[in-house]
Formats: C-alpha cells, structure tokens, sequence
C-alpha cells in the first residue's frame, strides 16, 4: 500500500505537466514554443503512464509501451523541426500567422 501514496503527488504532477502543455499549445503563436509544448505535454502523459505501471506493479508491460513513445516522440519532434526550419526560410519568422498566406 505504500505504492498507493506516490500516485497522486506523482499523478498531479503530471496533470500539471499536461495542463502546461496544452497552455503553451493554446496561448502561443511561436512555432518553437508550439513544439515545446508538445514536448511538455508528451512528458506529462509519459509521467502518468509510468505512474500508473508501478502502482499497479506492471513495470514490465509499461516499459515497452514509454520507450515506443519516446521513439515515435523524436521522430515527430524531428520532423516538426524540419517543417520549423523550412519554414523560417521560407517566411522570415516562425508566427504561425505567417504560414497562413500558403498556398498550394
């Protein structure tokens, strides 16, 4: 039962976490902090996913299911970059109001 009273320091946390990410989602016109908080958000789920496996004592089921976020995580991360540096040389600026004036 000792398990059961790290789960919500633990579990707030990450309801913080996500709750900072979807703000910097929302309240951001910055394609740079767009990305960050997307970072932030993943994070917050990955901290509730880690919680709720060692709680439950199923560390072995939820280990492979993090690191299969993690990779998948760098590679969106990866490619966002891209589509952030593509469009920095495209534009001049990386506001998101700017990508609205493409066309095709």
């Amino acid at each position: 039962m000792e398990n059961a009273s790290l789960f919500w320091p633990l579990a707030s946390f990450a309801i913080l976490l996500f709750i900072i990410g979807i703000y910097a989602l929302l309240a951001t016109r910055n394609l740079l902090r767009i990305l960050i908080g997307v970072e932030v958000l993943n994070k917050g789920v990955t901290l509730l996913l880690i919680t709720a496996g060692y709680i439950t004592g199923r560390t072995s089921v939820i280990q492979p299911v993090i690191i299969t976020m993690i990779v998948i995580e760098a590679v969106i991360i990866a490619v966002a970059a891209g589509v952030v540096i593509a469009a920095y040389r495209k534009n001049g600026t990386i506001d998101v109001r700017a990508l609205r004036n493409l066309k095709g």
